[in-house]
């Protein structure tokens, strides 16, 4: 009896280890990592091309003015932020001179349309006169001599009205020529927009810029009413670009909203700004007309969509490893690899081909260790 009840508590000496072992291991085992799912459903895929570097809005017509001649700005009939239309004058400079020599033509002008007027009248009464005594003569009244005196006065008189006649052309013409020198001092608006900036003050001499020398604008006018972005691509990506084809617009000062856009030109050249970065400069109009105003200048983003698919099986491309597989939700929470055909990607969704299915459920978050086939998880959240 007494070695029944050795063995007894021995048996449950042990019985008691076993579960304060078992205890242990229990509380202190490593949990299962925590990972991201998202569940494969259907949509649209697209395949895009967006730039490298951040791009600019710009105006389809922007002109840095400056007057064709130097001078005092003596006038300026702007100033930043105003809107024009085309042929408003925007400054003048000092003209004083050719005010004056055209004046004098057209004083000029004037005398010379008076004599060749007071000319031509005689030329016609000589002519007449010759004509008259030409028929006199015919008919014997008066002497052969006499028709022909007649006839030369009439040639003199009117040699007297063509001469002056050249006289007035070549007054009109100095007229003309003052009027371009005047029009030289006026600087006009040669299309409608809003005036960006303004160099000069009432005063201040200004120059034309010389040929390869460039200097600030007299008045830097932007037409705001047509905007385009200019974005660089990469130069691999060029062969798949084409004018015409739909884009998307987003800009850093207006984050959360796109705008649509088409593909205007694409540059006939690649730009090395950097030799390990040779790119493309591809400009994409805005479609909608009645946008929000948008200023000249601001970055911008271009996604240019060279394919798209609706309605297909598709997976988040962050989901995608590196050998092409996705890591699959299976039962009692053990993930699986799959091994994927594919079609159209961009950066956020691939095309599945084939290897998923509908509702299957894959892992989007490699952040924590130990994540791969075979291994149990903890599903974190579901994803659309």
């Amino acid at each position: 009896m007494p070695k029944q009840k050795n063995w007894l508590r021995l048996a449950l000496v042990v019985l008691a280890g076993s579960a304060l072992v078992y205890a242990g291991w229990h509380f202190t085992r490593p949990l299962p990592p925590e990972v991201e799912l998202a569940t494969i459903g259907r949509g649209t895929v697209e395949a895009t091309v967006v730039n490298t570097r951040a791009g600019t809005v710009k105006a389809c017509q922007r002109a840095r003015l400056a007057p064709a001649a130097g001078g005092q700005i003596v006038k300026l009939w702007v100033k930043e932020g105003d809107r024009v239309k085309t042929g408003q004058p925007l400054l003048e400079l000092w003209n004083r001179d050719l005010a004056a020599q055209r004046e004098l033509a057209t004083r000029q002008l004037a005398t010379s349309e008076a004599r060749r007027r007071e000319a031509c009248i005689l030329a016609d009464n000589a002519r007449r006169d010759a004509d008259r005594t030409q028929q006199l003569a015919e008919r014997g009244f008066v002497s052969p001599q006499q028709g022909e005196n007649a006839r030369a006065e009439a040639r003199a008189r009117q040699a007297s009205c063509d001469a002056l006649a050249a006289d007035v052309k070549r007054a009109q013409a100095q007229i003309n020529v003052t009027l371009a020198g005047l029009e030289r001092t006026t600087l006009t608006a040669p299309f409608a927009g809003i005036v960006a900036r303004v160099t000069g003050e009432i005063g201040e001499y200004t120059t034309p810029s010389p040929p390869g020398i460039p200097t600030p604008p007299a008045v830097d006018l932007i037409d705001d009413s047509c905007l385009y972005v200019s974005a660089p691509m990469d130069e691999v990506d060029a062969p798949k670009l084409a004018p015409g084809q739909p884009a998307r617009i987003s800009l850093d000062a207006l984050p959360g909203q796109t705008f649509p856009g088409t593909v205007r030109r694409i540059a006939p050249y690649v730009t090395e700004v950097e030799k390990q970065a040779r790119t493309v400069d591809v400009e994409v109009d805005f479609d909608d007309a009645e946008r929000r105003p948008l200023l000249v200048g601001y970055s911008a983003d271009a996604e240019v969509i060279i394919a798209s698919r609706a309605d297909v099986l598709r997976v988040p491309t962050q989901a995608i490893r590196q050998d092409g597989s996705v890591l699959v939700l299976g039962e009692k929470d053990v993930l699986e690899a799959r091994a994927l055909k594919t079609g159209l990607a961009n950066w956020a969704f691939t095309e599945v081909l084939t290897g998923l299915a509908a509702g299957d459920r894959v892992v989007v978050s490699f952040d924590n260790e130990g994540i791969a086939a075979g291994v149990r998880v903890t599903p974190k959240a579901a994803q659309p």
